[in-house]
């Protein structure tokens, strides 16, 4: 079998560096090239990585993007003009990111997930069944924990989670986001969704959706142990993306949730 050639897209941090691990380990794939938004003066399994280019992409077949939002769009621009496809586990995207990114799957094939973990994107169907059939006389909120490093919250999961809870509801997203709280000990419920993050520590990841009806409460949570979870989810995800035609795809589709 013919391997699929693979670009890595922040390949010295966390999850870059676990992609690669994985990669390497992986007979479907083969490492192409790796690319950082600076200058590496020193080569990862006998490649040097390159800046985000036309030339650092040309030879792979998918690109997996782990980087920042600001990157990411960077990269897909590059991606366009070459027909290259993408998995994005990039988070942290604006509503106006969002919607480029949904302009550009009209010409790539992009899968896109706030988290690649079968669990997880287990745990974001379950929050919509939960959320449809318990209705507006339940409030939520969304607790998540994650290492010190990350930057953005709520985290990609996070938010993940809160389209469960809205695509129950029939509503909009963005219109029922509500407070963002950093490591609080407790949070309130409102009506609309409040999130807590905390960041301590090197806690790969764990997520809790709550919801109250004042009487009883209804918890649901997942909690991740390895960071290889991710990266084997997004190489799983590359493979499948690699026969598919354009357009904007998610792990729930890659799963076949109904």
């Amino acid at each position: 079998m013919k391997k699929i050639k693979l670009a890595i897209a922040g390949c010295v941090g966390r999850m870059g560096q676990q992609l690669i691990k994985s990669a390497h380990k992986n007979k479907t794939f083969k490492i192409v090239s790796l690319t950082e938004n600076r200058k590496i003066n020193r080569k990862i399994i006998g490649i040097k990585p390159e800046l985000n280019s036309i030339n650092a992409f040309k030879s792979a077949d998918i690109i997996i993007d782990f980087t920042v939002p600001k990157c990411t769009i960077e990269i897909l621009k590059i991606a366009e003009k070459q027909k290259k496809r993408i998995v994005i586990g990039t988070t942290g995207f604006s509503k106006t990111e969002e919607n480029l990114i949904k302009k550009f799957s009209k010409k790539i094939s992009i899968l896109k997930a706030g988290n690649m973990s079968l669990g997880v994107n287990l745990l974001m169907y379950l929050t919509e069944i939960a959320s449809k059939s318990l209705g507006k006389n339940f409030l939520s909120k969304i607790f998540e924990v994650h290492h010190k490093y990350k930057k953005d919250y709520p985290s990609g999961t996070a938010l993940m989670l809160a389209k469960g809870i809205a695509f129950g509801q029939n509503k909009d997203l963005y219109n029922i986001i509500g407070k963002k709280f950093l490591n609080k000990k407790s949070f309130p419920y409102g009506k609309k969704i409040n999130f807590n993050s905390i960041r301590k520590g090197n806690i790969v990841g764990e997520h809790e959706v709550k919801f109250s009806s004042g009487k009883e409460i209804i918890t649901l949570n997942h909690e991740s142990f390895d960071r290889a979870l991710y990266s084997e989810g997004a190489l799983t995800a590359a493979k499948w993306l690699f026969n598919r035609k354009p357009g904007l795809y998610s792990m729930r589709d890659l799963l076949n949730f109904r």
